[in-house]
């Protein structure tokens, strides 16, 4: 059970949004917003529906995120009224909604139909969610300039959201450490998730996105999806991308593991954890994201002429001649919230030499966002140096070891506060 300052947090967040919504509703001339959960589709050609995790806007106000078909009625000068679909269902267990605080803040309803509830009194409405549920509606569906205010709305985050992302990274340390355990005493990927999901006492189904677990070459593989239920002969090295939801907030912390005997890759990982720690410390106010990312790509270059992988050129030539990319092809990170990429990042494109970039504002008090800087030794990626003139200042041989090491990434999630940061991850391992 939640602690009664999270309970009370909750319910400032409550009239928070009330007042955000509001002052968005007005801007763009609406005096309601039915807000859907959203619901699981069924497979083409089957009867088994994908796994759920509810709609952004509607974990931004509730956190529930199994509560398929429910709705919520936003108007300016009334509670908001939260609309549960709970039919008589023998096949299937039906979500109970546990009493707690903020109820008394919202007008709670049930329903044994999956329609929407009827709206009276709105003389301008717009619905938001998954298209497919909204059909036959009355109101403008999914206004694009409406919903680009409410992402605004999600960026600078409430007290109750740390909070919620707090618990999070706490729930998900406890699973990291386990699964490091693990692979030390001989585990597959397959019997590493099973300990991380142990650890967290959490469903593969409930968690923010499916676990990244590569061992060895795998790690290479940025969002590699598989767990191989075999051990390999030699585990040489682990990367771990994994996260808990809690009351709807995501974490998302990534950690790597250098195997029994790989000195030098160990060395490598104890280099970008160093580079990792002077990259949180830059988040602060008024500081560009982006320039945290280029900061990354010389801090990248510095390490690659440290391990002598690369040899002959500048930190700056390494940069400026794409090797960097090579090694580091991902952007720094991205927001974090209801949803593990959140919204409203981009409020210009990344610059082009940054496109996978998800982050390109400038940094301000109550954002939140994921510090993950990575080395990777991705053959697709390294060829093209190799086989063209740039390819004599890298150490082939060095390159083929660490290929079956796979790569390197360290993922923080950090907010930003008036005077600088706090890492909420590091918080969660101290």
């Amino acid at each position: 059970m939640p602690d009664t300052d999270l309970l009370m947090l909750q319910r400032d967040h409550i009239k928070t949004l009330q007042a955000r919504y509001q002052a968005s509703l007005a801007e763009h001339g609406y005096d309601g917003l039915l807000i859907s959960s959203g619901a699981s589709p069924l497979q083409y050609g089957d009867d088994q529906g994908w796994a759920f995790q509810g709609y952004g806007p509607f974990l931004h106000w509730t956190g529930l995120a199994g509560f398929e078909h429910a709705w919520l009625l936003i108007r300016p000068g009334h509670k908001p009224l939260l609309s549960l679909y709970q039919p008589v269902d023998f096949w299937h267990a039906t979500l109970e909604l546990t009493p707690e605080p903020w109820h008394e803040d919202i007008e709670l309803t049930y329903r044994d139909h999956r329609a929407a509830p009827e709206v009276e009194g709105v003389s301008k409405l717009a619905v938001i969610g998954d298209p497919n549920l909204l059909s036959g509606l009355p109101g403008t569906h999914n206004p694009e300039a409406l919903c680009a205010a409410l992402d605004e709305t999600r960026v600078h985050k409430t007290p109750y959201e740390i909070a919620c992302l707090a618990k999070a990274n706490v729930l998900a340390v406890a699973g990291h450490r386990a699964a490091r355990d693990a692979f030390l005493a001989g585990a597959s990927e397959f019997d590493i998730n099973l300990a991380y999901q142990q650890a967290t006492r959490q469903r593969e189904a409930d968690a923010p996105y499916h676990s990244i677990i590569g061992i060895n070459e795998h790690a290479g593989t940025l969002h590699y999806q598989y767990y191989d239920t075999a051990t390999p002969l030699k585990s040489r090295s682990l990367l771990i991308d994994a996260g808990v939801r809690y009351r709807g907030y995501c974490s998302d912390i990534t950690r790597t593991t250098a195997g029994v005997e790989e000195g030098r890759f160990a060395a490598l990982v104890h280099g970008l954890e160093q580079l990792q720690f002077r990259l949180c410390d830059m988040v602060a106010p008024g500081v560009e994201y982006v320039d945290i990312h280029r900061r990354t790509h010389q801090g990248i270059a510095a390490l690659l002429n440290a391990a002598g992988l690369v040899t002959g050129l500048s930190d700056e030539e390494m940069v400026e001649e794409g090797i960097t990319r090579a090694f580091f092809p991902h952007g720094i990170g991205h927001f974090l919230g209801a949803q593990v990429h959140d919204v409203a990042g981009k409020l210009v494109p990344p610059p082009a030499d940054a496109p996978f970039l998800r982050l390109t504002r400038t940094l301000e008090p109550g954002m939140v966002v994921t510090i993950e800087p990575g080395l990777y030794f991705i053959p697709s990626l390294l060829e093209p140096i190799l086989g063209g003139p740039l390819g004599q200042h890298l150490n082939r041989e060095r390159l083929e070891v660490l290929q079956g090491c796979g790569g390197i990434r360290i993922e923080d999630n950090v907010v930003v506060t008036e005077a600088g940061n706090r890492n909420l991850t590091r918080e969660a391992e101290s």
